[in-house]
């Protein structure tokens, strides 16, 4: 507040702005604050996880340089099958990778405009292809388009695909699929939904936040990255589960004019 005269308000305008300034430096260090907890809170996930793979491929290493060492007469063996262990965890590391590398780039998006049913179609006919997968759509007579990053769309939608296939335990169970597409309002309203079990209810409060997930392996940042991408596109996710029976994830985006 600008006060020129030096009086009793002059005095009070003065403590106001000398507060006001200690506000701003106060706000700016808690700032710098979170960032740098957030950092290390990232840095630290990502030692954990790429820890996970390092230890089961340095024990076979050892394991194989200690038949070695001893003349074991099935080293060629031994080679062959230590090979398909270190194959597996370099592709879990290449998927840390990429995991947190998505993360991390949500925000440096290629905004364009696009039909979204396209994109879902995409996607809906590479799963169609593999073996035991349903997928069921009901869609719009009319093209959907929408203002956002047509990749980081078509990741949206295989991350969830790939959430609801893995979520299902019955390795001989068809894995059933469904999406329903509408207009409502000027909005594009998706659902997808699968019948592997649901989410229990004391872990669906957050299942959206980073570095939390279900599962006994992966970083749990799936369904962060779904939450970025859609926001990223002025649009909302939410999900509704129902215990023992399955789970639907809804996606509302504006449409593009």
């Amino acid at each position: 507040i600008i006060w020129t005269r030096n009086d009793e308000i002059g005095l009070l305008v003065d403590e106001y702005n000398k507060m006001v300034k200690k506000l701003e430096i106060s706000a700016q260090a808690l700032a710098q604050s979170e960032r740098e907890g957030a950092w290390r809170e990232m840095a630290r996930q990502v030692a954990h996880e790429i820890k996970n793979p390092l230890t089961p491929m340095k024990l076979s290493i050892q394991y194989l340089q200690n038949a070695i060492q001893k003349g074991a007469p099935n080293v060629k063996e031994l080679s062959a099958n230590m090979a398909i262990t270190l194959i597996e965890q370099i592709d879990q590391l290449s998927k840390i990778a990429g995991d947190f590398s998505q993360f991390a780039n949500i925000g440096n998006a290629s905004m364009e405009r696009f039909d979204i049913g396209e994109v879902l179609a995409s996607v809906i006919n590479l799963y169609r292809s593999q073996p035991g997968i349903q997928i069921g759509w009901e869609k719009t007579e009319q093209a959907c388009f929408i203002f956002s990053d047509k990749v980081q769309m078509n990741r949206l939608f295989t991350n969830l695909f790939q959430n609801a296939i893995e979520a299902e335990t019955d390795q001989h169970a068809t894995i059933v699929l469904n999406i329903q597409q509408q207009v409502i309002d000027g909005q594009v309203l998706l659902s997808i939904s699968d019948r592997s079990g649901g989410i229990p209810e004391n872990m669906q409060q957050d299942i959206f936040t980073p570095n939390f997930t279900t599962k006994t392996s992966g970083t749990g940042l799936g369904l962060a990255i779904c939450k970025g991408i859609v926001e990223k596109a002025n649009g909302t996710i939410w999900h509704e589960s129902l215990d023992g029976i399955g789970a639907t994830f809804f996606i509302k985006l504006p449409l593009a004019d």
